[in-house]
């Protein structure tokens, strides 16, 4: 797959837009490439633009290297509309550029949990917890710089039904309280907290072990790294640096938007 971005870059370059024939569109198809391993997305200015000069190009060069575009994955829609990449929608709102986690993946995630919880019907708390918050830590972390929020709060409180659905079969002829004060506890000012008086891994010490929350990770927006950057080169070196210093001061890039450091 390398070398698209190179290609599309050369046959679609920003033009001046002068002359008789000139247009806006034409002076500027706006086609770019965002790819990540064999997935990818190519923005264009018209849904004309992308089925007739774009799609041909892109087929011919995966033809040349034996491969084609999946039908099933391949659609032109357009950004008002949104898509579903890497797990997440794109779409635009009004004026406004929104990326949140798509629905498909959501439902994945909570399946997967669900489908842990099965499993372990008859396991410890302090293993399941332990084993939950991994999974639960690993999917809140790669959508914690789109605006998820929201999406965060609706799933720890699908959780919540999950674990009462798993509390309430291990103890058919127990009442709601009972269940309650079992599982689950007061932590600092929160009542409901999926958590066990358990050992520290490592000094031994006793410790409140609970549940990890999503909606417990912080929102931080990303900010994108120059395309040219290469952690391998020396002379990027510095560039490097003052990105792990800016992510560690927990800082954000001013006004909420992205920007390129």
């Amino acid at each position: 797959m390398d070398g698209l971005e190179r290609v599309l870059k050369e046959r679609f370059r920003a033009s001046s837009g002068t002359g008789p024939h000139a247009t806006r569109k034409r002076s500027n198809p706006k086609v770019h490439l965002v790819r990540y391993a064999d997935d990818f997305v190519i923005t264009g200015c018209s849904r004309e633009l992308l089925e007739n000069e774009v799609r041909p190009l892109v087929e011919r060069f995966l033809n040349e290297r034996g491969l084609r575009l999946s039908p099933e994955k391949t659609k032109i829609t357009h950004i008002r509309e949104g898509f579903d990449f890497l797990g997440q929608n794109v779409r635009k709102h009004r004026e406004r550029l929104l990326i949140t986690p798509a629905k498909k993946n959501v439902h994945a995630f909570l399946e997967r949990v669900r489908t842990i919880l099965g499993q372990n019907k008859m396991s410890a708390q302090e293993p399941l917890i332990r084993h939950l918050s991994l999974v639960i830590r690993g999917w809140a972390n790669y959508h914690r710089h789109v605006a998820a929020k929201r999406t965060f709060s609706k799933v720890d409180h699908r959780i919540f039904e999950s674990l009462w659905y798993w509390a309430t079969y291990r103890h058919p002829n127990k009442n709601p309280g009972w269940i309650a004060k079992r599982y689950w506890q007061q932590i600092g000012p929160r009542f409901w907290e999926f958590a066990v008086d358990a050992q520290h891994s490592r000094d031994g010490r006793q410790i409140k072990l609970r549940l990890a929350r999503a909606s417990a990770v912080t929102i931080r927006r990303h900010i994108k790294i120059r395309s040219d950057a290469n952690p391998f080169d020396p002379s990027w070196r510095s560039y490097f640096e003052d990105r792990a210093l800016l992510k560690q001061r927990g800082l954000q890039p001013r006004g909420g938007k992205e920007q390129t450091l």
